[in-house]
């Protein structure tokens, strides 16, 4: 992966700290939020629309089982510079999609501007707060997902 397209964009030490922020904004959320980046859309699925490929990455993830219906992912097609914020049933019940569609544009700014880790934090960082004035963190949470950012 180290030739890849991902690393035309991010190094390992964004990705750490991609992480770290992830498991910062967690600290004061019941929430998860997940981070997803792909090279490109596979070949099967080539007219897929993205919020499409993202639902079933949502899926292949197992977002869809946190106790509280409270997973979150940021879903990122390198090639065709294309992402999506889905949020899981019980988020959606108290945060309108506008609310991510805003949080979007914020990132799609950075990224025009060659600040991809920069856009990625920002939307960690805005999720994070957002999932925290709804569903703050529980006496009894644990983080049930993997804060790593998978590809």
């Amino acid at each position: 992966m180290k030739n890849g397209l991902l690393y035309n964009y991010l190094d390992d030490d964004q990705l750490l700290r991609i992480s770290n922020k992830i498991k910062e904004m967690e600290a004061s959320t019941s929430g998860e939020i997940r981070v997803s980046i792909k090279e490109k859309k596979p070949f099967r699925k080539k007219n897929n629309e993205i919020k499409t490929l993202a639902q079933e990455e949502f899926f292949k993830l197992k977002m869809d089982s946190t106790r509280d219906k409270t997973g979150i992912i940021i879903f990122i097609l390198l090639r065709e510079k294309q992402f999506y914020i889905l949020a899981d049933s019980g988020i959606n019940e108290k945060v309108e999609q506008d609310k991510w569609d805003k949080i979007r544009d914020q990132m799609q700014e950075k990224f025009q501007k060659g600040y991809f880790a920069e856009g990625i934090l920002l939307g960690i960082e805005k999720v994070g707060s957002e999932l925290a004035k709804y569903f703050p963190i529980k006496s009894d949470d644990t983080n049930e997902l993997s804060n790593r950012v998978a590809f």
